[in-house]
């Protein structure tokens, strides 16, 4: 996973003032998709997290933006590369699911990580029962540490809708989580 992620490290910034750098990706500068990665691979990882079991996020991140990197080219309007992005991270998420085996088994590394803190599995388990719009906006906003407008300009999502649906999402969460705690 190193080396991919070394794939994506900008060596240095484009030294093209006045062009994207979706433009500078497409044209095959390594260094503009480095920084596209930098820029978005907490929006993607957000939204993995929201579908798709914790252990697989990290390459599963990997492999939306090697896709990503692959169909550059099919992307029409360049200032939608966020929400682009994000619709690819989801198809991922949906393609898990649909090939993903019944059953898993325990992997060597596994054993070496340490495992997140019940209370934190509890809490993510809460927002992924609640629908995608607050399940999203949620994750990228309490665990990506994403701001409301970060959010909305990364997924292309309007200000307006991340506000609502962090607001409303919230208030799930505490109903559910007040919920939990009374029993």
């Amino acid at each position: 996973m190193e080396s991919v992620i070394a794939l994506f490290a900008p060596v240095e910034r484009p030294e093209q003032p006045g062009r994207s750098l979706v433009e500078q990706a497409r044209e095959g500068s390594r260094a503009a998709f480095g920084q596209l990665y930098q820029q978005y691979s907490r929006m993607v990882h957000g939204l993995l997290l929201a579908r798709v079991p914790h252990s697989e996020v990290e390459d599963m991140v990997q492999d939306v933006f090697l896709l990503a990197l692959r169909r550059l080219q099919s992307l029409r309007d360049e200032n939608a590369f966020g929400g682009w992005l994000a619709m690819i991270a989801r198809n991922q998420a949906i393609d898990y699911h649909r090939r993903a085996p019944k059953t898993t088994e325990l992997k060597d590394n596994m054993l070496q990580e340490k495992p997140p803190e019940p209370e934190a599995l509890a809490v993510l388990d809460t927002i992924r029962s609640l629908p995608d719009a607050y399940r999203e906006t949620l994750i990228l906003r309490l665990v990506e540490g994403l701001t409301g407008p970060e959010i909305a300009v990364q997924t292309g999502l309007s200000p307006d809708s991340v506000r609502v649906n962090l607001h409303r999402g919230m208030k799930m969460l505490r109903e559910k989580m007040e919920g939990r705690a009374a029993i």
